[in-house]
């Protein structure tokens, strides 16, 4: 109750602003990003299904969302929140230990907490702390034994991997391949943007 009032003194005080074209009333707009948008892609062993393009207002959001923008945190997991298979648990892609101390969060887990709420499980921690943000191509495909599982067993249970950006897909099938050995069952990703 006291969360809900102060949300809303907060939001009179400083209204919630779109991430991608900075128009007033959420943290991001149906012009920015129509509900519904949806474009697959394939890789090697996943189904990965983004909310659009890295381009433009989608990118301007991300990037807010990356600078601690949790207004547009909430805005992308309600778009995201009936991406994965309702049997499914979700869990999100880590970033390092220096981005969530920049940030004060990581963006992925929360987006994953706010759309999937107790389906989720963040095992998944970075051990290596490269980004890959800034690599060549080659680079990323060859990055390799960069996460490892730190959460309970997954003992068969579907899961489906929550990043923001897929380049290559070299971190989502890395992420994949850790789950796997952990004993999931890993088909799908949502992202919510994927670079063409």
């Amino acid at each position: 109750m006291y969360r809900v009032r102060f949300r809303t003194i907060l939001d009179f005080v400083f209204p919630p602003q779109c991430g991608g074209c900075e128009g007033i009333g959420s943290g991001l707009c149906d012009t920015c990003l129509p509900r519904g948008a949806r474009i697959e892609r394939r890789l090697p062993t996943l189904t990965v299904s983004a909310l659009g393009i890295y381009d433009g207002a989608l990118r301007r959001a991300i990037l807010a969302l990356k600078s601690g923008r949790r207004d547009v945190a909430e805005a992308f997991a309600e778009r995201l929140s009936a991406r994965i298979s309702s049997n499914a648990i979700a869990v999100p892609v880590p970033t390092t230990a220096a981005r969530r101390r920049q940030r004060g969060f990581d963006g992925c887990e929360l987006i994953a907490r706010l759309a999937f709420g107790s389906r989720v499980s963040a095992g998944l921690v970075q051990v290596r702390g490269e980004t890959q943000r800034g690599r060549g191509r080659e680079a990323r495909l060859t990055a390799r034994q960069r996460f490892i599982w730190r959460g309970p067993p997954l003992n068969g249970a579907r899961v489906a991997l929550i990043d923001d950006v897929v380049t290559t897909g070299a971190t989502l099938e890395e992420c994949a391949r850790t789950a796997r050995c952990a004993g999931g069952v890993v088909t799908e990703a949502v992202v919510i943007a994927t670079v063409p």
